[in-house]
């Protein structure tokens, strides 16, 4: 004998992110003691739902238009009170495995494109940690990618969660990591092309992930690897300074020094055998000058504008970090052989780095596209363990006000480095 059940709406009080897929649910009498047969057919949308939640649903049958269920239960409330305590079990697993995360979904918006959401915990690769994000530090292209500027190559694809320059705690690893466990704590840069800084969790390759000792904090070492590393390989590989403090005098320019590249390019310069000239805005001339620059000029006034030394020096480099100089500035200033190490290159200045080129010119300007190297970050993250080398921090931001980090970025006069914590 079958009885029939009514249609019922049990995941209202279970689930009521599905309830708008009731189940149709029919009792069929077979010989299994007290216990009576239930089959629970649900649409393929509702399953679809469940699967795009993390849900797991076992199936016993496929049909062209739903999918069948079966549980034994002594009676039909039994069974209703089976489901909803199934559903609810899948929904609080399912919110253990998700995490809150900030994304954007497709170019432009600025801060108000930004978007909070809860999206699954990532699983690391063959050679990837899983980490438990402290801090994060936002950078200028991350503003830059949203706004279109590198389309169609950044980012990859949408929903987009900026952020790449990160510190955090290893919690799990995957099989071909080496010299990580779950517990360390870490510095790490995470691809520009995926992202993920701005969550509680995010996975970074080990090629470039560093231990963090005790004496940097996470702000500290969250700092370091876009704007660190930028700072290094301009000095050390395009300007041609020697950190341990050899090799012949070379006289420096550095603009925009209280930015985040600046702050770290002008301490860096500084380990080396240089003099260093610095621009910024008035309120930031005597913190430019605390970090090593022998020569500070506001950039607002006619001098500053000049780009000339007080010194009446000549620049045998310029560490570019400021936007829209032409080079009928920067040319007049340097030396024989200057060059000008532009970090935020322009149309104009690959045309300019061109047709320098082309005229064999004794004056270059070279575009600079950074190359990170785990190495090197593990020599930053050092310095500033030894005291050598400070992470000069502007702002931290939760990460539920992570929008007014991003607007503070965009506005571009931060003294130092954006942190967000989660």
């Amino acid at each position: 004998m079958t009885g029939k059940l009514p249609t019922t709406t049990i995941l209202d009080s279970a689930f009521p992110l599905i309830s708008y897929h009731p189940a149709k649910l029919k009792e069929r009498n077979q010989p299994r003691g007290k216990h009576k047969t239930f089959h629970c057919f649900v649409s393929r949308d509702f399953l679809r739902n469940c699967w795009n939640r993390g849900m797991s649903v076992n199936l016993s049958m496929w049909t062209p238009f739903a999918w069948l269920l079966s549980f034994q239960v002594l009676s039909y409330s039994s069974l209703k009170t089976q489901l909803q305590f199934y559903l609810l079990s899948q929904k609080t697993k399912m919110a253990e495995n998700l995490m809150h995360a900030v994304q954007y979904v497709s170019y432009g918006g600025g801060a108000a494109g930004l978007k909070h959401v809860e999206v699954p915990i990532p699983t690391p690769n063959q050679d990837e940690l899983l980490l438990k994000l402290e801090a994060t530090s936002l950078n200028p292209i991350d503003w830059k990618m949203q706004k279109g500027m590198l389309r169609p190559f950044l980012p990859l694809k949408f929903p987009h969660i900026p952020g790449t320059d990160v510190a955090g705690q290893v919690v799990k690893v995957g099989p071909g990591v080496k010299n990580f466990k779950a517990g360390d704590k870490v510095v790490a840069m995470l691809s520009p092309a995926t992202g993920g800084g701005l969550a509680e969790f995010a996975v970074a390759n080990e090629s470039l992930t560093v231990a963090r000792p005790p004496q940097v904090s996470a702000a500290e070492g969250a700092g370091l690897p876009v704007a660190g590393l930028t700072a290094h390989q301009t000095l050390t590989q395009s300007a041609g300074v020697k950190l341990d403090g050899s090799g012949q005098k070379v006289n420096l320019l550095i603009t925009a020094a209280s930015g985040g590249v600046g702050q770290y390019a002008v301490q860096l310069a500084k380990l080396g055998n240089t003099n260093v000239t610095a621009t910024c805005g008035a309120r930031n001339m005597d913190f430019v000058k605390s970090l090593g620059a022998d020569e500070v000029l506001d950039y607002k006034t006619p001098d500053g504008a000049a780009l000339k030394s007080p010194s009446g020096r000549k620049y045998d480099a310029v560490i570019h970090c400021a936007v829209e100089t032409p080079w009928s500035t920067f040319e007049p200033n340097l030396s024989g052989n200057g060059k000008v190490i532009d970090i935020t290159p322009g149309l104009s200045a690959f045309m300019t780095f061109a047709l320098k080129k082309l005229t064999f010119s004794k004056k270059q300007l070279q575009p600079v596209l950074l190359i990170p190297k785990k190495e090197n970050l593990d020599y930053l993250v050092k310095l500033v363990k030894e005291g050598n080398l400070k992470t000069v921090i502007d702002s931290k931001h939760p990460l539920s006000k992570a929008e007014d980090a991003w607007a503070k970025s965009i506005d571009g006069h931060a003294t130092g480095k954006i942190i967000v914590e989660p």
